[in-house]
Parts: C-alpha cells; sequence; structure tokens
C-alpha cells in the first residue's frame, strides 16, 4: 500500500509542475522567493485534492438500476364448495325410498351426475357418495380448476378425463361446463392424446350395433370412429371407445364444437380440440368416491398436467390452428 501511495503522490507531483510551468514564466516559479514558494505550495495542496477526488469517483462502484423481473402468472388455488362428502350405501328398499325422499328432484340429479349415473341405475346395494351440502348448480362441485392459465389462448377445448370419467369445456381458460362421461371400456379403452372435432350428426347408427342410436354425435377420431354421444352412463367405463353422455350435455357440445374445415379431401382448418388422457384404476376405490376421504383425489395430477403442456404445445404448433378464413365479398350496391 505505502509504495502504490509514493507512486501516485509522485506523479501528482510531476504533473503538478508541469501545469505550473504552462501556467507562469520559468523565473517566477523557480526562484527562490518566498512568494512563489507559498503560491506553488497551495496550488499544489489544490491539485492533489483534486486528483484524490477523481480517483475516489473513478474507483467508487457504479450503481446499476436493478431490472424487475416479469413474474409467472400462476393459476389460481382451485376454488372448492364448502363441502364435506360421504358415502351412502343404499342397503336396502327401505334405505332407496328415503334416499327419494330426503333430497328433491334437481339435488338428487347433482348426486347422480357426481356419481357419473343416470337415475336408472340407482339400486339397492349401491354405494353413493353424497354432499352435505347440496348445490343446484354442478360447477360448484367441478373436479376442473375454473381458469386454467395454460389453455387462456385456445378459443375452445374439449378436457376428458378417463381417471375420474368427467369432461370439462374451456374457452380462452374459463370453464364454462363440466360433467360425467363413461368412456371406453378395458377392452376397448378411449385412445389418449391430442384429437379434434372432425364432423356431427344428431342422430348417428353404431356401427358395432345397428339397433344402438347415437344422439348429437360429435366425430373426433375419423377413421376410429370416436366421438361424443348421449347414452347411457352406468358409474364406470362402458363403451366400445366412444365417449358416453347426459343428453343435455351431448346436445351442448353438438352446438358449441366446430367442426373441420375441408379442402376436397384435405384439412384446411383443424376443429376444436379434445385432449383425452388419464386412465382409470379398476383395481382402486372409484375416484369420486375416494372424495369422502380427501377433496383433492379428483385434481389434476401432476403427470396429467404435463402431458397436458405436451399437448398444447403440439396445438400452438400446428398451423392448421391459425387458419384465418376470408370473408366473402360483399354485392356491391
Amino acid at each position: 500500500m505505502k509504495k502504490i501511495y509514493k507512486s501516485n503522490l509522485a506523479l501528482n507531483m510531476s504533473s503538478f509542475f508541469n501545469t505550473l510551468k504552462s501556467l507562469f514564466p520559468t523565473d517566477l516559479f523557480f526562484n527562490n522567493s518566498l512568494r512563489s514558494c507559498s503560491i506553488g505550495c497551495s496550488l499544489f495542496v489544490i491539485y492533489c485534492l483534486s486528483s484524490c477526488n477523481k480517483n475516489e469517483e473513478s474507483t467508487r462502484p457504479v450503481e446499476v438500476p436493478v431490472k424487475v423481473l416479469d413474474t409467472i402468472t400462476v393459476d389460481p388455488p382451485l376454488e372448492r364448495l364448502a363441502v364435506v362428502y360421504h358415502v351412502d350405501s343404499i342397503k336396502n328398499r327401505t334405505a332407496l325410498d328415503s334416499f327419494n325422499s330426503r333430497y328433491s328432484e334437481e339435488q338428487r340429479k347433482i348426486i347422480y351426475a357426481l356419481n357419473r349415473i343416470d337415475q336408472r341405475k340407482v339400486w339397492t346395494g349401491k354405494e353413493l357418495v353424497v354432499p352435505d351440502t347440496i348445490s343446484t348448480d354442478l360447477m360448484d362441485y367441478s373436479p376442473f380448476p375454473k381458469q386454467l392459465g395454460m389453455v387462456d389462448t385456445i378459443p375452445k377445448l374439449v378436457l376428458i378425463s378417463q381417471r375420474i370419467q368427467a369432461f370439462g369445456l374451456y374457452e380462452a381458460g374459463k370453464l364454462i361446463k363440466w360433467g360425467p362421461v363413461s368412456s371406453g371400456k378395458k377392452s376397448t379403452p378411449t385412445p389418449n392424446g391430442l384429437h379434434y372435432g372432425n364432423y356431427k350428426a344428431k342422430r348417428k347408427v353404431s356401427s358395432v350395433n345397428k339397433d344402438w342410436i347415437l344422439p348429437y354425435y360429435f366425430n373426433f377420431m375419423n377413421f376410429e370412429g370416436v366421438g361424443t354421444h348421449q347414452y347411457s352412463l352406468p358409474g364406470y367405463p362402458a363403451s366400445h371407445a366412444c365417449v358416453r353422455l347426459y343428453m343435455d350435455d351431448a346436445q351442448f357440445i353438438y352446438d358449441w364444437a366446430s367442426m373441420w374445415k375441408l379442402n376436397g379431401t384435405s384439412i384446411k382448418k383443424n376443429g376444436t380440440p379434445f385432449i383425452v388422457y388419464g386412465e382409470y384404476d379398476y383395481n382402486k376405490k372409484k375416484p369420486w368416491l375416494q372424495l369422502a376421504d380427501s377433496l383433492e383425489s379428483n385434481d389434476f395430477k401432476e403427470d396429467e398436467l404435463e402431458m397436458l403442456r405436451t399437448h398444447i404445445q403440439s396445438y400452438k404448433d400446428d398451423p392448421k390452428n391459425f387458419v384465418v378464413e376470408e370473408e366473402p365479398e360483399k354485392p356491391l350496391t
């Protein structure tokens, strides 16, 4: 430290005398007069102080304004009705009559939907999950989040969970409807993956059995003949790969979802995306009955969310999802 200080002082003195030579005549400065010496010393002190201040400023750290990073948008927590579930066992005819008299018709519809069954599928020996608070709005019991940020760029989306046997409809990330389903049974499961709405029919005859009429059919796998439609819901996967719905749900999707746009025999624009995911576990208690143990049991699992992200990226990478249709020219008046 001392060597550095002496070196800096010598440089300052050298610079100082060079400066004085340029400001004063040589004889004034270098004569041994007291006045010249006094002026010289004063100027040297001022020069050194000025130089030190400059050195301090040059070594002082520069304050760089901190840039605030963009925050990551996180979906809000799943909104839930304050409710406790219990499992009601319809042991005998008396218990069934008590069940029917205890709840109104609208309340029973909610209970049927929560158990993925039709009214005529309630019989003695049946176990039903029942909420202690019964709202007449099925949305209050949705297993799907009401806001799903990862799909907010998709105008319309159909989610079908085979694990919990339910569908959810989203518009720009907002849940607008959900309901029960019966997907493909163990031997003929509904294929998981990203599919698109193709064509629809108000009344379709099944290709498996001509006696089976499928109201409000909406195909999302063309060659396989898989789609959504109305049919009986028994409370477990039972179809031949199609996705069974209540009549009003099937009609809603029929009217709401978009079909493909064709250019001859090729697809010009994809229809509404249908994402089928998850696996039904036949060896465990039915997922909706598990609500009596845990309210989170029917929520998205992390692997399901990861698969959903993959499908959403595939949707974004497909240019057929972003075709802008030209409006027909208006006739001149």
